[in-house]
């Protein structure tokens, strides 16, 4: 099995994540996706394993309309910080997926502008799609060409010419040799020759045996391009539709049966194929703006790392952050965030996400374990992954009651790896009590710092850090490790569970917060998460 069967990926589209300008008008080179060096112990806290970043080569506008293969973008830096960025990805074991955009080109591309200069004298005029000399282009040229998609300044390229895939490869092959990139995605996958497909796969397998390479793909029959001579794994547009139809029409039939159909134990279609899934990404609205309750949110993301494939996050959206296309344009969708920011967004989301990555990353059976429903209803679903010796068990309920599940099962005892409650298992049957919108992760083992079968994930050498908790001075400020700072108030009593609570105050913006004081004074991965300044 290859590292990426069982990835977590963190989705980032990079001109929007640095707040970049819209249009690339020259001029000097911004360092500003060196950003994504501060991000790097969050990445770590989720658990993630590469980072997939949208276009980084230079555009004239959104970074799909190339003009230079070789050139980081000057609005994010140049190849020498870049390379920096890949380089301490790697150092802390985070791998690297670049955008791949193969089918078109911007209209700056050289090769293009030296046919707009030489017209059929150029030598370049057999490398772009349908281009002749017999009328003009709408955007003006005495030729005529292929727009991807009808977009003309998107200029299709042809993919059957040697020149071309000789061009693309040669890109590639610089990318791993100098960037030491980890995969590819492709962009309009469904619009590339498969020809092409079978010749970079055979490159980039042949320069690194474990490297991924994953398609874009709306529609049709994924294992046209997902196999032995293509594509490692393509984008799940059915089910990223399912998993937000089904809690917003209250029908987990849907997601279930789209489930089945690909990877259902008893002869999913796709069950060779670990497929990449997501709730939203950069081309589509947020799911917190997409979902008719926000109380949904926590069910989604535990379906979407309990389901067969490979589950990926957009950046931000682990917080619950809302974006929507508006007059045909994606901006809303690709913001420029901060993460000290990111403190008054949905936590508690961010919280339950940490806490599925810890899971993911500790059960075998939860990652790649074979998909098997037991119970369903319109409003809850429970289901089982098995692996090899190990069963996890996940239950659902997106009503607005609480609902109970009674099952077999083999197991002495249950826990659910969400919350630690232990769940009583009686002559081989189990009993659980959901309340509303709630999930449970049950297993017979219980998650711990050494939990069964985890994999540790490769990190920075480093010397051991200081796990002492931070001390509490009420009155002092702190700096969160996100670089937020706070000023500490108090320390109270949850007046119910009687656990302690800190009580502090953004030094920023006034608002105050509360947070368990074992999460205050403790550690998200080996960063001390609030340090006294």
């Amino acid at each position: 099995m290859n590292w990426y069967d069982n990835a977590l990926i963190y989705h980032i589209y990079p001109l929007g994540f640095c707040g970049a300008p819209k249009y690339n008008e020259g001029g000097a080179v911004e360092y500003r996706l060196n950003k994504v060096l501060d991000w790097i112990p969050h990445l770590k806290e989720m658990n993630v394993d590469a980072v997939y970043f949208g276009p980084v080569f230079e555009s004239a506008e959104h970074g799909y309309d190339t003009t230079d293969y070789k050139t980081i973008d000057r609005r994010l830096g140049d190849n020498a910080s870049f390379k920096h960025i890949c380089d301490v990805l790697h150092e802390n074991g985070i791998r690297v997926i670049l955008d791949g955009v193969f089918n078109h080109v911007g209209r700056k591309f050289p090769q293009f502008v030296d046919i707009q200069q030489k017209g059929q004298s150029s030598e370049y005029c057999g490398w772009f799609q349908n281009l002749n000399f017999g009328g003009p282009s709408p955007m003006g040229d005495p030729f005529w060409y292929e727009g991807w998609n009808g977009h003309y300044n998107l200029v299709k390229l042809n993919l059957r010419n040697v020149g071309v895939c000789d061009h693309l490869i040669d890109a590639v092959n610089y990318w791993i040799e100098e960037f030491k990139i980890d995969g590819i995605r492709f962009d309009a996958a469904d619009c590339i020759d498969f020809d092409f497909f079978k010749r970079i796969r055979s490159f980039c397998k042949g320069k690194k045996s474990d490297f991924w390479l994953m398609g874009e793909i709306i529609h049709g029959d994924y294992n046209r391009w997902a196999n032995p001579e293509m594509l490692d794994s393509v984008t799940n547009y059915e089910c990223y539709k399912g998993l937000y139809s089904s809690h917003n029409d209250k029908n987990y039939f849907e997601i279930d049966y789209s489930i089945n159909r690909q990877s259902g134990a008893n002869g999913g279609i796709y069950r060779n194929i670990a497929l990449y899934n997501f709730v939203d990404n950069h081309d589509v609205n947020r799911l917190a703006s997409t979902l008719n309750k926000q109380e949904y949110l926590p069910l989604v993301y535990t379906l979407l790392y309990a389901m067969p494939g490979i589950p990926s996050i957009y950046y931000g959206s682990e917080y619950g952050i809302q974006g929507r296309k508006e007059n045909n344009s994606d901006d809303n969708l690709r913001p420029s965030l901060e993460l000290a920011d990111m403190e008054h967004e949905n936590t508690a989301l961010y919280r339950h996400i940490v806490k599925l990555g810890q899971l993911y990353r500790a059960y075998p059976a939860l990652r790649t374990g074979a998909y098997e429903k037991i119970s369903i209803t319109n409003q809850q679903l429970l289901f089982r992954k098995v692996k090899d010796d190990q069963t996890v068990y996940v239950a659902l309920n997106l009503s607005e009651g609480s609902y109970s599940f009674d099952f077999g099962t083999h197991l002495s005892t249950l826990t659910d790896l969400l919350s630690g409650k232990e769940i009583a298992v009686n002559g081989g049957n189990a009993h659980i009590d959901l309340p509303p919108y709630t999930a449970m992760i049950l297993a017979q083992e219980v998650l711990t710092d050494s939990a069964p079968e985890a994999e540790p994930k490769e990190t920075k050498p480093a010397s051991a850090p200081d796990r002492t908790p931070t001390e509490l001075q009420i009155g002092r400020r702190y700096r969160h490790f996100k670089g937020g700072e706070y000023e500490l108030m108090a320390v109270a009593r949850h007046s119910e569970t009687d656990e302690e609570l800190v009580i502090y105050k953004s030094v920023n913006d006034g608002q105050v917060w509360a947070r368990p004081k074992e999460m205050f004074t403790g550690f998200a991965g080996d960063a001390r998460r609030f340090t006294l300044i």
